[in-house]
């Protein structure tokens, strides 16, 4: 038995709660991991998983074993990343998951930059702001705004998202300025409202001005559940919106979007890179995240993702 690739399929299956996910994500068969952690379990001696039709899940022997497998896994990785480190650039593919505004807005066109210092990484970027399974999925990261509360992932914070209250001049001309945040909240205003795809919730605005602090209690009229749906509503007059501001910048440039309120600043947004938290950053991942952090900082100075 090759104990390490054993421990490996072990822990997979651990993490996927599943034979048939930990195995595709290997890329082997699910005979051959099933019969691996079977002969884990019999070099030990211990049963490690409970198998049922619908779930796999440790026992309590697993779940201290796997405590120790993930850690001597990820000294491994380090130390051959460190060794690899000293003779080769990162390569490989990697797969990451951005909101599409974020992809639209800042990575895509950011990106040439990137690949001129990693031209040996190849990038699958998926497009979304929903849950993301990273193991079914093999995906190695993604990107998010807002906070990110799934205890299965590390979320390493990269910067904030400063946010804008804005409208149409179309929109203006038929329900008027509004004179005051309080005023979202009457009949006669209509707002589009951001729905997030990964908690069915509608993101609220969280507004201040010196010791004003304000919840305007809106009844959207219409709700999108994607950044780009939700800019396009905006600036067809569909109702008042409020957007992280280096999504408005084009169309305020352009006149297709007002700023509204600007004396009241809006509760910022997060800007989060996250992975799973058994699996120390690869080298073509590491490059990735810290270039992200770079791009943050850099672009920190226009407002466009300040800190």
């Amino acid at each position: 038995m090759d104990r390490l690739e054993a421990m490996r399929v072990f822990a997979s299956v651990v993490e996927a709660s599943s034979f048939t996910k930990a195995a595709a994500a290997l890329r082997i068969s699910k005979t051959s991991a099933t019969q691996l952690v079977q002969r884990l379990e019999a070099h030990l001696r211990v049963k490690l998983l409970n198998r049922t039709t619908r779930l796999v899940s440790p026992t309590a022997e697993g779940r201290t074993y796997y405590a120790h497998v993930v850690r001597v896994l990820a000294d491994i990785e380090d130390a051959e990343d460190r060794l690899a480190a000293a003779a080769t650039a990162p390569r490989g593919r990697l797969r990451v998951d951005v909101p599409s505004p974020w992809a639209r807005f800042v990575l895509l066109p950011a990106l040439p930059a990137f690949l001129a210092r990693y031209p040996d990484i190849r990038f699958d970027i998926g497009v979304s702001d929903r849950m993301v399974d990273l193991i079914g999925e093999q995906v190695d990261c993604v990107v998010r705004a807002g906070a990110i509360t799934d205890p299965a992932l590390v979320a390493r914070h990269v910067g904030q998202l400063e946010m804008g209250l804005y409208a149409a001049p179309s929109y203006l001309a038929r329900h008027g300025t509004p004179a005051h945040p309080a005023a979202l909240a009457d009949a006669a205003h209509r707002v589009v409202g951001f729905r997030s795809p990964r908690t069915g919730k509608v993101v609220e605005l969280t507004m201040h001005r010196g010791a004003e602090h304000l919840l305007p209690r809106v009844r959207p009229a219409i709700t999108v559940d994607d950044g780009n749906a939700c800019l396009a509503a905006g600036t067809a007059g569909l109702g008042l919106l409020w957007l992280p501001q280096y999504m408005a910048r084009e169309a305020l440039a352009a006149g297709a979007l007002v700023r509204l309120f600007e004396d009241w600043r809006l509760e910022p947004m997060p800007l989060s890179i996250a992975y799973r938290p058994n699996r120390h950053p690869n080298l073509k991942l590491r490059a990735f995240i810290d270039w992200v952090v770079e791009l943050v900082d850099a672009r920190g100075a226009e407002a466009v993702l300040p800190r």
